[in-house]
Formats: C-alpha cells, structure tokens, sequence
C-alpha cells in the first residue's frame, strides 16, 4: 500500500508542480501558488522519508503528516476554484488525484494505528 501512496504522490507532486507554474506564469497569483506547492510535494517527501523509518510508530508519524498535507492540499484546491483563479475542468482534473491519495493516507494510517495497537497488546500480554 505504502509504494502505491508513494507513486501517486510522485505523480501528484508533478502535477502540482504544473499548476504551480501556470498559476505564477499565466495567472500572476503567487502566494496561494506557493501554498499548494508547498503542501503538493510535502505529500510525497514525507511519504520517501517514511521508507527510511526505523519503527511502524515512526513511519505512522510521517504517513500522518502526509496525510495533513494532502488534506492542506485539497483545501488551496477548493481556495482556487472558489477564486476562479482556476476552472472547473482545471479543478476536477486534479481533485481527483488529491481525494484518492487522501483516501488512500486514511486507509494507510488506520491500518497501521490498529496494527500498532494490536502489536503492543500482545506485547503487554506476555
């Protein structure tokens, strides 16, 4: 589950990246551009260095803050719909990929909080 939420978060980091440059390029809007841009890509950075944890508790913090960040993400999503300072089709062609990584960090940190409890039940019991 943690390479597909690392995969898509590479392509949505792209993604982002492009609408980014569009938003300075086109729309001359920058500080709402740099907020997504900062909260796109902390997704996936968050996510590689999660690979690297030395415990399931660590690598839960790290896949909870990406977790934060999408959800940061979809809000300067709806932000710049709401402005109009991108279209509807613009919009809808990005949220998607935002609301299936959210839905996939979810499912993700769930299954680990449980895996973690169980685990440390188990222990306690010995």
């Amino acid at each position: 589950m943690e390479n597909v939420a690392l995969e898509k978060s590479r392509k949505f980091a792209i993604n982002v990246y492009n609408l980014y440059k569009y938003l300075c390029d086109e729309k001359k809007e920058f500080t709402l551009a740099k907020q997504l841009l900062r909260s796109g890509t902390s997704i996936g950075a968050n996510l590689s260095e999660a690979q690297y944890s030395v415990s399931k508790k660590e690598f839960l913090v790290k896949a909870t803050i990406s977790l934060k960040e999408c959800a940061e993400t979809e809000y300067w999503l709806d932000l710049l719909k709401e402005t109009n300072l991108i279209t509807a089709n613009e919009y809808n062609s990005i949220i998607k990929d935002c609301k299936e990584l959210l839905h996939i960090l979810i499912a993700t940190t769930k299954t680990l909080k449980k895996n973690i409890k169980q685990q440390s039940a188990s222990s306690n019991n010995k």
